[in-house]
């Protein structure tokens, strides 16, 4: 063999596994049998740019699964008083958000042709309907009882919308903790309807202020409060990637899920999980 053809070839290891009769394999240990088998393009006639679609979307649902098993962790772990390790679950979720909103350059390159060809075979489908997205948004504070109803049609979705509409939020949690460590946070908000919206409150932005004018002495909160503003920044740049590439694609057209489309995605920028964190940067 010429050094050329040598370099052409890496051979197999003698100790490589390579009989799976009675073994796991990778595709066993991931079930890919399943995985890649659920995509089921709907196009007639078939449409090349429909499988990409589909992945897109079925991608960003498995993300959001880790983003919720990462959340939930975070979440317990503030109730045991274990900060450090909520941080590191955290830390995952923002480079979650990061492959989420960059998988958003994929996408955008379905042009508005290649998009049409397509667009009538997802009937009334909509991103609107992700139970997961609307858990992860649960999770972080924004609650609406009213997205519940939406998902009346799949009992295990709404049962879990149900029970985290119910429960404490990330940043109820968090409140909670810092209660317990002596910082001052208004028994309201302690002690409010967790089903409900999250509402801004001026005592609580002066217990952060006294936070950001001494950060060495409260390192700890500090860089929770940052983890916390990193995270809401990601999801903004994720709202707003996805709808630069709705603009871009379908225009000012409604939605297939019925809602007014661009309009409605850009109401979403106003939205905020943590508020009292972005207010008292006017104080710092």
């Amino acid at each position: 063999m010429s050094g050329d053809d040598a370099r052409a070839v890496r051979e197999i290891e003698e100790g490589v596994q390579r009989d799976f009769t009675a073994a796991m394999s990778y595709g066993d240990y991931l079930g890919l049998d399943r995985l890649l088998s659920a995509q089921h393009p709907r196009s007639q006639p078939a449409q090349h740019d429909e499988l990409l679609f589909i992945i897109q979307h079925q991608t960003s649902e498995l993300w959001l699964k880790l983003m919720l098993h990462e959340l939930r962790s975070a979440r317990a772990l503030l109730t045991t008083d274990e900060l450090a390790p909520a941080l590191k679950r955290l830390a995952r979720v923002k480079r979650i958000q990061e492959v989420l909103t960059d998988q958003w350059s994929v996408l955008a390159t379905l042009t508005p042709s290649e998009y049409a060809e397509i667009r009538p075979f997802l009937a009334t489908s909509s991103g609107f309907q992700s139970w997961q997205y609307r858990a992860v948004e649960f999770l972080l504070g924004n609650k609406n009882a009213d997205m519940v109803k939406v998902f009346d049609h799949d009992e295990a979705a709404r049962a879990m919308l149900a029970e985290l509409l119910e429960e404490p939020s990330l940043y109820d949690e968090f409140l909670r903790y810092l209660s317990r460590r002596g910082y001052a946070i208004p028994a309201a908000l302690l002690e409010r309807d967790v089903t409900q919206p999250y509402r801004e409150s001026d005592e609580l932005v002066d217990t952060f202020a006294a936070v950001y004018a001494s950060p060495t002495e409260h390192w700890g909160v500090y860089e929770t409060c940052e983890e916390l503003v990193d995270l809401e920044d990601n999801f903004q740049q994720w709202r707003f990637r996805h709808l630069q590439v709705v603009t871009r694609t379908i225009g000012h057209k409604k939605g297939t899920g019925g809602s007014s489309g661009v309009d409605f995605l850009r109401r979403a920028l106003d939205l905020t999980f943590f508020p009292e964190l972005y207010t008292v940067r006017t104080r710092v």
